[in-house]
């Protein structure tokens, strides 16, 4: 029996993660009485953002470790794959909420993008 560890553990991660994501952009829109969009307001704008793009990415990246963790994908790889999306989405909020400039936001989806890519060619190499 599988027990989809890391995809659990990353899971309950990403859930609690979401949490003070959205709670930052609903301070924000009581703040600035804005109910729709940003109203203009550039800390808004980034809240936004740093939202979105968690939600963007973290529903998908739970999808592709289940699958390579349940299809067998060896320990190191599925734990690696872990590793690599939650400091993505960790580095890249930390990016847009508290620095102005973009490194740590570069790296953060760099190392999203290679979990990514390291994901996708091993689950479609293991399908044939």
């Amino acid at each position: 029996m599988n027990s989809m560890l890391a995809t659990g553990w990353v899971a309950g991660i990403f859930a609690l993660l979401i949490v003070p994501l959205s709670v930052q952009v609903s301070l924000r829109r009581a703040k600035t009485n804005a109910v729709f969009g940003d109203a203009g307001d550039e800390a808004l704008r980034k809240r936004i953002r740093a939202h979105g793009n968690f939600i963007e990415y973290a529903p998908l990246a739970v999808v592709v470790l289940g699958l390579v963790e349940y299809r067998g994908g060896a320990s190191w790889l599925v734990w690696s794959l872990a590793a690599g999306f939650v400091f993505s989405r960790v580095m890249h909020a930390i990016g847009m909420l508290f620095t102005s400039t973009p490194p740590v936001r570069a790296m953060a989806m760099l190392v999203n993008h290679a979990s990514f890519l390291a994901a996708g060619i091993w689950l479609v190499s293991s399908l044939t």
